[in-house]
């Protein structure tokens, strides 16, 4: 933590403020730090358009990298790369794209760049900020009309692997169910009928590993709903660890959990694809490494 006692001879927007005293704190960063409660002026939370005067103490909630000029960003992991198609892999705390200076898409895009190719990907899908894991990206037109054919289709399949809070019962089930959006919230909600304009959501799960009060979940995602693996494992009493949303913060509090335990893990390419330019990937699977949450469920360390 950083406290900073303001010196300007006349009131200057805070945000302006903080970043001529460190430029990498550009208006993404900032924006983001205000959500999380990382920013206060004179020990409240303030718009970054207060403006600040002399005397004024601001206290940064922020590590020293964070508040230090980036050289550039952290390079990108890509599992899998052909002409068409990247499929790169999303830590946990990283936008998939959006106004953050650090997010996967640039990242892909600084990795192409560097590499002297010339070529600018698009993202196919979505993780949620929190979620790590395998992002599809297509480098042209005609792979990003193939893979989101795809995947409106269902015939790519995903699998997550997750830790939660509770152990589901049974400990296989294909869950079906509806999920109602508010959007004016950012949450959602299931529900068992189609009221409001509920849309249908169909999850599968399986454990594969206990330990205490825990439980690995291997979670293959059908539909592809906003939130759906989060808001329907809690749902069934099995939120997962580290969810601040429709998590149990107690739990996450305790066991020092920041990000929820959800990665995508899995992404498998069905048996036939007609399309001859992209015929190699039939069959085809990926994976992103497992997650050290599962690893310390299986030998028991975490529980």
């Amino acid at each position: 933590m950083k406290e900073l006692r303001v010196k300007c001879l006349l009131p200057v927007r805070m945000d302006k403020y903080l970043m001529d005293l460190y430029p990498a704190l550009g208006p993404g960063r900032l924006n983001k730090a205000l959500r999380e409660n990382k920013i206060k002026l004179n020990g409240k939370k303030q718009p970054l358009s207060t403006r600040v005067q002399n005397g004024d103490v601001i206290k940064l909630f922020l590590t020293d990298d964070q508040l230090e000029q980036q050289r550039g960003l952290p390079p990108a992991v890509f599992v899998y790369e052909d002409e068409d198609i990247i499929i790169a892999s999303k830590p946990a705390g990283i936008a998939v794209d959006g106004a953050d200076n650090d997010t996967l898409l640039k990242r892909v895009q600084e990795k192409l760049k560097a590499a002297g190719k010339g070529e600018r990907a698009v993202l196919c899908h979505r993780l949620d900020t929190g979620t790590s894991g395998l992002i599809l990206l297509a480098k042209n037109n005609a792979a990003e009309s193939f893979l989101t054919a795809q995947i409106k289709a269902r015939s790519i399949t995903k699998h997550y692997l997750c830790v939660t809070f509770g152990r589901p019962n049974p400990p296989a089930a294909l869950l079906r169910d509806y999920l109602l959006k508010d959007a004016e919230r950012g949450i959602v909600y299931i529900t068992d009928g189609t009221a409001g304009g509920a849309k249908e959501v169909i999850t599968g799960y399986e454990t594969l590993a206990v330990s205490g009060r825990l439980a690995e979940l291997k979670v293959e995602l059908v539909t592809g709903r906003t939130h759906q693996i989060r808001a329907h494992l809690a749902h069934i009493g099995c939120p997962i660890l580290g969810d601040s949303k429709y998590g149990n913060n107690a739990a996450n509090r305790e066991l020092r959990f920041k990000y929820q335990a959800l990665c995508a893990w899995e992404l498998r390419f069905p048996d036939t694809i007609t399309d001859e330019r992209f015929a190699h990937l039939a069959g085809r699977v990926f994976h992103a490494d497992k997650p050290w949450y599962c690893k310390q469920v299986e030998d028991g360390t975490l529980k």
